[in-house]
């Protein structure tokens, strides 16, 4: 059944792809924003196979490709040890296995471009509140006190701290300091590998490559590990210091600080760990963040919200009606959610915490272990998103 008015809460990658996944099937979509122009916001990404997966869908698949950092491995080390090294080759009897290292805005205005591209509606300015049932239908509550005409569904896709979601926030206790900065030349780094450093779990520095995106220039993500109680005193204490303590753990990005001027240039990205036991409501269904937010460690939160946009718009088109629809919808992700909330809360405590004995454990054994098989194919597939293969019932496959 088509022809349903859906409203999308939130403008990010979530809410684009589920706009533009339920518009092509014949529903009315409304896409309402809060900021008067759409934009991204944050830093860079991986897109696993699973979210290519939906990209190849969408047909935007080859245009990210083009513009991102073909990704093939995954390499951390702490003093002298390797801890970290994941290589997408170990899942060689699979095809298209690799991460494409993108910046945001690449992957925003990909989907952007296609949303006004299919003219699909587009309400910015509108600050979202709540929400309140008119019969079987649903309305959004904005803060000026407005609220929307009645929808058969709304999909809240508006990420961690959505304001359709009560609770606990699950706020995590380290976040990251990120940038985006230009490859400088004779940058002594792989272009095609996540490259870490470490010193216990309480310290830890990333590059990832971008591609070029859409400007001339090679362009890469620099992250830096910091807890939320201790941003104000980083603050304080001025950018010199801070980058002295980069210098001292990865003396190889001096070219990269010689590009970070101001403190403006970095943006501090609070983590959280939440995951809904009910995300779907009457007329109402939390789909990416806004139903399962977690930390970055394993570089899932954009894939898993493609696959929850892709999910929704299965259960749509083969579901006349909206409830068992969205319980379809939620049953289709559960599994493959519940593993990877479960994944994350595990391993985030190895690379972001004030634990010693954990960093201890990861550096002597896991990462010795990590590079054997068959924990070495048992983590590339954890990167991949491919743990639980959730692909099959999805009805999408690698290319």
């Amino acid at each position: 059944m088509t022809g349903r008015s859906i409203a999308i809460a939130g403008c990010g990658p979530c809410g684009l792809a589920s706009a533009l996944l339920l518009a092509r099937a014949g529903n009315r979509v409304v896409v309402f924003e809060r900021f008067t122009q759409p934009q991204p916001i944050g830093s860079g990404l991986m897109i696993q196979p699973t979210g290519l997966a939906v990209l190849h869908q969408l047909g935007l698949a080859g245009r990210i490709m083009e513009e991102g950092a073909r990704i093939n491995r995954l390499h951390g080390m702490a003093a002298k040890r390797v801890v970290l090294s994941v290589g997408y080759d170990a899942l060689k009897a699979r095809p298209a296995m690799f991460g494409i290292g993108i910046h945001r805005a690449s992957l925003f205005a990909a989907l952007y471009d296609a949303l006004q591209a299919e003219g699909i509606a587009l309400r910015t300015g509108h600050t979202i509140t709540g929400s309140v049932m008119h019969g079987s239908q649903r309305c959004l509550r904005f803060e000026d006190g407005q609220t929307s005409e009645p929808f058969d569904l709304i999909v809240d896709a508006l990420g961690t701290r959505s304001a359709l979601v009560s609770g606990p926030s699950g706020q995590l206790p380290y976040g990251a300091l990120w940038a985006s900065l230009d490859w400088p030349e004779g940058f002594d780094l792989p272009r095609d590998t996540l490259s870490q450093r470490y010193h216990l779990s309480s310290t830890m520095a990333g590059v990832l490559p971008l591609g070029k995106g859409s400007g001339p220039e090679e362009r890469l993500a620099f992250f830096w590990s910091l807890k939320g109680s201790d941003h104000a005193r980083w603050q304080d204490a001025g950018l010199d210091r801070w980058k002295a303590q980069v210098r001292n753990l990865w003396p190889i990005c001096e070219p990269l600080l010689d590009q970070i001027a101001r403190p403006d240039q970095l943006t501090f990205a609070r983590y959280a760990h939440r995951t809904l036991a009910h995300p779907a409501e009457e007329a109402l269904i939390h789909i990416g963040d806004a139903w399962h937010s977690a930390s970055p460690q394993l570089g899932q939160g954009a894939n898993m919200a493609l696959l929850d946009a892709w999910a929704l718009s299965l259960a749509l088109a083969r579901n006349a009606d909206v409830a068992p629809a969205l319980k379809d919808a939620v049953s289709l992700r559960r599994a493959h959610v519940g593993i990877y909330q479960w994944l994350t809360w595990l391993f985030t405590p190895v690379y972001q915490s004030d634990s010693r004995v954990l960093p201890f454990i990861r550096d002597r054994l896991v990462g010795p272990l990590s590079r054997l098989w068959p924990a070495n194919k048992i983590q590339a597939a954890m990167v991949a998103g491919l743990v639980a293969n959730p692909l099959p019932e999805l009805e999408l496959d690698c290319r």
